[in-house]
């Protein structure tokens, strides 16, 4: 099918950016976000226009007995086609928000492309939030319509005057998904513009209540060309990302990151995350890119890597910051490097180690092509080596969300967007993490990166995770207290604690030293990020049995 403008300039601007492998200065100097203004949907004129009679694997699915589903692009193009046709019929429309509450299922990447193709907005929500996570979230972002399983028909219990679509059999208020497959395929027409919101997205909330996040035609689907040069996928790639539905990275790269490069989205279902079934599916199903989050590869690592793949490329991690020691492991056992990468909620993929470019442990990489990024001191506002990332809002970044829902401002006050992500840049432009602007802290006059500390902890082989905070100090004001998950095998015991606080001891500079460790499930968004400021508020509660080992009642680490 010839391709339209809008999906011709997309298009050029993939290719370049495929063809720059290894050159990231060169793609940094060269890329050009597409031009398109007025009419455009991207399910119709990019996604549409390039799966009509493409029999390429779209999407490849494997249930839960290992049988594979796999479904081809011009399918998807058929299936949307019939199912935004339905929902159309249901009542949903143009400027509506539809909550989809799936897993990874067909029915998942079918509901996304049809309702960005009426003009309705997605919602993707996790399955894991409850009835009252949900009362709260429907009002808030002015849903009209919910899709789910039966599983989670009954969290909507108390929620009226919503159109609910079941992937079940129709029952009471309950419409059935699968009677939109029994119509014939038509196309749609574009009714959006460029700028309209097609995506909302709750953040993380990991400090704080998550904000409602828009996107528009154009600033995720189309802005996730970053994402796509940063992953390195490829056409006819399969591209495997560990990430569950209704959180935008889901988003960033189980839909529009592969689909911008032509690639198959491929997943499979089980029941607990097993390191060791996974890494026989990498075999098994020829994967050739591979995301995922640092806690992923922690366990892989604590599995055994085995050999590599035999048709993995690349692998990238993102979600948090990928530990040093975590990079070196794999390199060791798979001559492969993980590249991290970095964004948010609000962006695509903004800062990476782009695909064959020199990764330097510890860094988050370099700007990725068509993102301009200013570093400023939190205290003065100037531009600094160490400090905030920020986005200049003059123009305004392509892959940025417009605003807030709620009207709250993504601008400043000095005309930036604040990410309130602390990094430092080197001379030659690399940035590295130091954490966020209310988890870094200070101890004896000293500023403590968490995730510094952190890093060094989770080489102790007792440490599957650990989180960072500031304990009460009376003589200090605040020392660094650490809460360990501990790595199968070993005991909350004080054993095991001197031992992990010896090994701080001796991989720290005096004034990090880790001074208390408590063992302790760490408390984390239903994205799976830490909330540290629920272990912060603990250290302050004075109902709160402290239970907890102390580097000062041990003479022997002192010596």
């Amino acid at each position: 099918m010839p391709l339209n403008t809008a999906a011709t300039s997309i298009r050029e601007a993939r290719d370049l950016l495929l063809g720059l492998r290894g050159e990231g200065d060169r793609a940094r100097a060269e890329f050009e976000w597409p031009r398109i203004s007025g009419r455009f949907n991207w399910a119709i004129d990019w996604f549409d226009a390039m799966a009509r009679g493409n029999d390429s694997p779209a999407l490849w699915l494997r249930d839960l007995e290992g049988v594979d589903h796999v479904f081809s692009f011009a399918q998807m193009a058929d299936r949307s086609d019939r199912l935004a046709t339905w929902l159309a019929a249901q009542g949903v429309g143009k400027g509506d928000a539809v909550m989809v509450v799936l897993g990874n299922q067909v029915e998942l990447w079918d509901a996304m492309l049809a309702v960005m193709k009426l003009g309705a907005i997605v919602l993707p929500t996790a399955q894991a939030l409850q009835s009252f996570d949900l009362e709260l979230r429907v009002p808030r972002a002015g849903v009209t319509a919910v899709i789910a399983n039966p599983e989670d028909e009954a969290k909507f219990g108390d929620i009226s005057n919503i159109v609910t679509v079941t992937t079940g059999a129709a029952h009471g208020r309950w419409r059935a998904m699968a009677d939109a497959q029994l119509l014939p395929a038509e196309p749609h027409e574009v009714v959006t513009d460029a700028g309209d919101p097609c995506l909302y997205y709750f953040t993380s909330g990991t400090t704080k209540d998550p904000k409602l996040v828009v996107h528009t035609h154009l600033s995720y689907p189309v802005g996730h060309l970053s994402t796509m040069y940063f992953i390195g996928v490829r056409p006819g790639d399969v591209h495997l990302n560990i990430s569950s539905p209704g959180w935008g990275k889901h988003a960033w790269s189980s839909f529009f990151s592969p689909w911008l490069a032509g690639a198959t989205v491929f997943s499979y279902a089980y029941d607990r995350f097993d390191a060791s079934e996974l890494l026989r599916t990498l075999e098994e199903c020829q994967v050739t890119t591979l995301c995922g989050p640092p806690t992923v590869w922690r366990m892989m690592i604590k599995a055994d890597l085995g050999e590599r793949p035999s048709a993995l490329r690349e692998v990238v991690g993102a979600g948090e910051p990928l530990n040093p020691e975590v990079i070196s492991a794999v390199e060791r056992a798979w001559g492969l490097t993980i590249r991290d990468g970095y964004g948010q909620t609000e962006t695509t993929c903004t800062v990476g180690n782009a695909p064959g470019e020199q990764v330097r442990p510890g860094s988050m990489g370099k700007p990725m092509p068509g993102v301009r990024l200013e570093i400023v001191d939190p205290d003065t506002g100037e531009e600094s080596s160490t400090g905030e990332i920020t986005l200049p809002l003059e123009p305004w970044p392509f892959n940025l969300t417009p605003g807030y829902l709620d009207g709250s401002p993504t601008a400043q006050a000095d005309g930036r967007y604040h990410s309130g992500d602390l990094v430092t840049v080197s001379d030659d432009g690399y940035l590295t993490y130091v954490g966020r602007t209310d988890d870094v802290f200070k101890a004896s006059d000293y500023k403590i990166s968490p995730f510094e500390l952190e890093s060094v902890l989770i080489e102790h082989p007792a440490v599957m995770e650990a989180a960072i905070v500031p304990a009460p100090d009376p003589l200090r004001l605040a020392v660094p207290k650490a809460y360990i998950a501990l790595a199968p095998g070993f005991e909350p015991t004080e054993e095991t604690a001197v031992s992990i606080l010896r090994h701080a001891k001796e991989n720290l500079a005096p004034y990090l030293r880790v001074r208390r460790v408590e063992f302790a499930e760490l408390p984390k968004t239903i994205s799976g990020k830490v909330r540290r400021v629920v272990l912060r508020a603990r250290e302050h509660d004075p109902a709160v049995e402290v239970n907890d080992f102390r580097y000062e009642n041990y003479p022997e680490l002192r010596g």
